[in-house]
């Protein structure tokens, strides 16, 4: 049986350019109640295919991986990150994933706990009773000075945590879902954007370059067991050291990742919990029965459900990769239809995730949901913050440690109420951050 000629869809590339760029989130939503499962859409000059489906997805990132690269809108990212695991392909990408696996092993994540409860609390400690704070800073801020001591070993200090945020946060904004038509052409046009993406770049440059000279000069024999360490020992086949510049991609990379998607989601985690005051009295009582006036260490982790679940409902409703895009090397079917070589293919998470079929209540809170028997019964990829197949997130064990004990090391002690008259929204970048931050209150427990 032939496969079908296409997908149902819309032909309105340059609508569909701006709809993207403007409110990617609502556009998705509408495609895929219009179209259901799978649609064909034109941006630009380019075929994209949208799959909002679990059997669909896995065809894509698993089944049928081998006929995909990462999308075009990926290719902005090499001229930051380089060929790091972001952006790297084929025959690199599982080389370096091989290399860099053994700092996410799970012995080695769970020495992570102790050091990352000591930050938490540290911060915690110098918040105020009835101070009013932005959350969504204070945990970018707090995220990366675990993940530089974690897999660099270095000690960022609260304003040097800032400085590295500001260059993050001037390379987040110069991404965008969508490659717009002669996009390589207007990012050589000199706009504001377009300079604090460069003197991010150049800041994060100096800092990981400085940190791998002097690694170097330090010598083997003086060498540790983080990441930055394995990264300088690792060698290829034929036995040859990766130079600065691979080091350096690497390094960007997980730094990158090792704290934005966390940081996201805690942020939107105490959002939902100040939203839901039951939902926070329930997770404060699992921590006080549990950990008591302690901090929490890796073995807690499995006795904290309650407070595993938050995060992972956090991630459902509000996903830090909010979309994943593919383009097809080779021709190819998904279900049942064509898809020519050279073709986009996009997933959104950020609708996956609020599809009834799936989730019942969709669109409420309720950490409870995430049982066992709950999560048995979803199909594969129905939930992916993660990402999935060859691609998934190499720091996903990292990540979910990480949330779990920084919501309970803060939850002992904090509670927090949303300052009146915000607009709290959604800013889909390369990840999904709260637009204009999460303004809270603190009140003092206990």
């Amino acid at each position: 049986m032939s496969p079908s000629p296409a997908p149902p869809g819309e032909s309105r590339p340059w609508s569909t350019i701006l709809a993207l760029r403007r409110d990617p989130l609502r556009y998705l939503e509408r495609i895929a109640a219009r179209h259901g499962d799978i649609a064909h859409l034109r941006v630009g000059p380019y075929r994209l295919v949208y799959v909002n489906h679990p059997d669909l997805v896995h065809e894509v990132l698993v089944a049928k991986d081998a006929s995909f690269i990462k999308g075009r809108a990926l290719d902005q990212a090499k001229e930051v990150f380089g060929k790091g695991l972001l952006t790297s392909e084929g025959e690199l990408h599982k080389r370096q994933r091989r290399l860099i696996q053994p700092a996410f092993h799970r012995r080695r994540v769970e020495a992570y706990a102790e050091a990352m409860a000591a930050d938490a609390a540290a911060a915690a400690a110098r918040w105020r009773d009835g101070e009013t704070l932005d959350i969504a800073r204070e945990m970018m801020t707090l995220t990366l000075r675990i993940v530089a001591r974690s897999l660099f070993s270095v000690d960022v200090e609260e304003e040097s945590a800032r400085e590295v945020g500001r260059a993050l946060d001037g390379l987040i904004a110069a991404f965008s879902l969508v490659a717009v038509p002669l996009g390589g052409l207007l990012r050589k046009i000199p706009t504001p954007a377009k300079r604090r993406a460069e003197q991010g770049r150049a800041t994060l440059d100096a800092l990981i370059y400085g940190l791998i000279d002097q690694r170097r000069q330090a010598g083997a024999e003086n060498a540790g067991e983080d990441l930055l360490s394995l990264l300088l020992a690792a060698r290829d086949e034929d036995g040859g050291l990766m130079d600065a510049a691979q080091v350096r991609d690497e390094a960007l990379t997980l730094f990158l990742a090792g704290h934005e998607t966390t940081a996201n989601a805690l942020a939107w985690s105490w959002y939902l919990l100040a939203l839901h005051p039951e939902a926070e009295a329930r997770f404060h009582a699992e921590l006080d029965a549990v950990l008591g006036n302690r901090l929490p260490g890796a073995q807690d982790v499995a006795d904290l459900p309650y407070t595993r679940q938050i995060f992972a409902e956090a991630m459902r409703l509000y996903p830090p990769a909010w979309a994943v895009s593919r383009r097809s090397i080779e021709p190819v079917t998904i279900g049942g239809y064509p898809v020519p070589a050279g073709t986009g293919v996009l997933a959104s998470q950020w609708v996956a995730h609020r599809d009834p079929r799936f989730f019942p209540d969709p669109l409420a809170f309720r950490p409870e949901r995430w049982t066992e028997e709950f999560e048995a019964g979803l199909p594969k990829l129905a939930y992916f913050p993660f990402g999935g197949g060859p691609r998934l997130c190499i720091g996903m064990g990292f990540a979910r440690m990480e949330g779990a004990v920084l919501l309970a090391t803060i939850g002992r002690r904090w509670r927090m109420r949303l300052v009146p008259g915000q607009r709290i929204e959604p800013h889909p970048r390369i990840t999904l951050r709260p637009k204009n931050g999460v303004r809270v209150t603190l009140s003092r427990r206990g």
